[in-house]
Parts: C-alpha cells; structure tokens; sequence
C-alpha cells in the first residue's frame, strides 16, 4: 500500500518502506517507475525477513558502516539491502527473477 506524508519521510530521502506500506515524500512520486520498483525491492527483502528481523540487521549494519565510514550517506548507500535496491531499481523485471536472499551477494567482505 502506498501512502504519502511529507512527514514520515525522513528529511533528505523521498521515500520509505515499512512493510506492508510505501511511505513517499509526494503523489507525484507514485508515477516513478524506477523509485517504485526500488522500494518493491524493499519490501521482498522484508518479507523475507520476515520483517522485524529485517529492521534489526539494516539498523546494525548501518550503524557498523557508519562508524567505518564515518559519513552518513556513504553508510547508507553501503548497507546491503540499498547497494541490491540501487543496483536493480532500473531493472523493471528485476523481482521476477530474483533469487532467495539475494541481498546476501551484496554484503562487502
């Protein structure tokens, strides 16, 4: 389910998936093919998961990339789950072939 609110959408981003909702910034967002199938990504990666444990390793590993990093947008755009979503946001198909737990290969050694 799609929901927009300027609020909940943390500043600097333009949008958020807390399954089973897709938090956007502003309805116009909702006609981006390429954000909507990033934030898709998201919500398999929390399914997945199943859910709440989803949460807990994007916080950690955030939280490990920060301090490596010591830059707020290079940890985030470094964290697993973001570096397979980015990677395959313009792959329209992308969630038709996806494999189990793809976001695994995405983990930097």
């Amino acid at each position: 389910m799609i929901l927009v609110s300027k609020y909940i959408v943390p500043k600097g981003y333009i949008g958020i998936t807390i399954f089973p909702f897709v938090f956007l910034k502003y309805s116009a967002l909702r006609d981006n093919p390429v954000l909507m199938n990033h934030e898709k990504i998201h919500l398999r990666q929390q399914l997945e998961m199943l859910i709440v444990p989803f949460f807990v390793f994007y916080g950690i590993e955030f939280l490990l990339r920060l301090i490596k990093c010591r830059n707020w947008n290079l940890a985030y755009i470094n964290i697993s789950f973001e570096r397979e979503a980015f990677r395959n946001e313009k792959n329209l198909n992308y969630l038709k072939s996806r494999p189990f737990w793809e976001f695994l290969s995405y983990i930097k050694k």
